[in-house]
């Protein structure tokens, strides 16, 4: 009895690797969790790589690699300056003319409650015209104290440009460095699995760039068709309510949708419910063909994912990441996609070979009569 209860207990040297396997587990963990600002910013840095890298191949067949990286760049820090000119002009440009105007709106008001008896008696009651006469008295005011938000903004804002500029260094890295350092990981693999590795970065690198590119040219159409029919329909900020579809249309599934409901919102203060239902008529119309037509097109050589695992992808990436986790959710699921389907193609290949051995060991038999 006892030497079986000492064999039914384990070695000390399994109790310990497996402590040390646990402890080494939960201190990976727990760095990552207090290194999660810059693994996030590695993440969305190598996605821009694979997005730039597509151009800057393209220009590096007519110039040297540093010239195409230093153009392809130039062109992706412009694109937030155009952002800026577009949106904030019209946006100041509004803001003051809405504080100018609102103390005619609240008389406008106080002349419709003063023709409604209902009204009346609750303006005797509760002094709401009042009330807002006088705050919209003070919102000129008001808007030259507000230097303290404005200054809370202002850290916040440094805070992203830092981490932009982090980001922006860091693809430029691995656009630069990055085919070297594939050649490098495939050189340390066997010579049966190089080709197989060299497959895989091509497939992922191909796929990844020709989703982002599409998303980007689907968003661009979009927000284009969005500033011209508001521009039509004479629908104020129509080139920041443009560019706010235009993010909001690079969101998978629901993006352009929270995007068309936002501009509906606003074009109900405009001309309702004129403005409102024609733009609720276009909003449906183009997204059936956003869907069914320039959709399927632009995305026709980026690799297909199964609706599901589109859902379940964003829905992590969101929570993980944010806004930029749900961006970014499809062409890790491509990604992960790629290399279940390669490494699944491997197995297959070796249990081919294994079955080719065993039917060649096996000794034939040889009937006598």
């Amino acid at each position: 009895m006892l030497r079986r209860a000492r064999a039914d207990v384990p070695p000390v040297r399994a109790v310990v690797r497996v402590v040390a396997i646990v402890v080494t587990s939960a201190l990976v963990l727990y760095l990552a969790y207090l290194l999660r600002k810059p693994i996030g910013w590695i993440v969305i840095a190598a996605f821009l790589a694979v997005a730039v890298s597509a151009p800057v191949n393209r220009l590096n067949r007519y110039m040297r690699r540093g010239f195409a990286i230093a153009l392809t760049y130039l062109g992706v820090l412009l694109v937030p300056v155009l952002l800026a000119l577009l949106i904030v002009p019209p946006i100041v440009r509004e803001g003051n003319q809405l504080a100018e105007d609102l103390p005619g709106y609240v008389a406008d008001v106080r002349h419709f409650v003063q023709k409604n008896s209902t009204l009346q008696k609750l303006e005797e009651d509760y002094g709401i015209t009042s009330k807002l006469e006088d705050q919209a008295s003070k919102l000129p005011g008001k808007l030259g104290g507000a230097a303290g938000a404005l200054g809370k903004i202002g850290v916040r804002l440094v805070n992203s440009l830092f981490a932009a500029l982090n980001i922006l260094i860091l693809s430029i890295f691995m656009v630069s460095a990055g085919p070297r350092w594939i050649r490098a990981i495939v050189a340390m693999q066997q010579p049966g699995h190089r080709a197989r590795m060299e497959r895989v970065f091509s497939q992922t690198s191909r796929a990844v760039g020709a989703y982002i590119g599409g998303a980007l040219l689907q968003a661009t159409i979009a927000g284009v068709s969005t500033f011209i029919v508001l521009e039509i329909l004479g629908v104020p900020f129509a080139a920041p309510l443009a560019v706010l579809v235009f993010f909001f249309d690079l969101i998978p599934l629901v993006g352009a949708t929270i995007g068309a409901v936002l501009v509906g919102l606003v074009t109900a203060f405009n001309d309702f419910p004129t403005t409102t239902i024609i733009w609720t008529i276009w909003a449906i119309v183009y997204q059936q063909l956003e869907n069914n037509l320039i959709q399927p097109r632009i995305q026709s050589k980026a690799l297909n994912v199964e609706g599901f695992f589109v859902l379940v992808a964003v829905l992590f990436g969101a929570t993980l990441f944010g806004v930029l986790g749900a961006l970014f959710a499809i062409p890790v699921a491509a990604t992960v996609q790629i290399i279940i389907a390669e490494y699944a193609q491997y197995r297959r290949e070796v249990a081919a070979e294994a079955t080719l051995e065993a039917a060649s060991q096996t000794p034939v038999q040889v009937r006598t009569r």
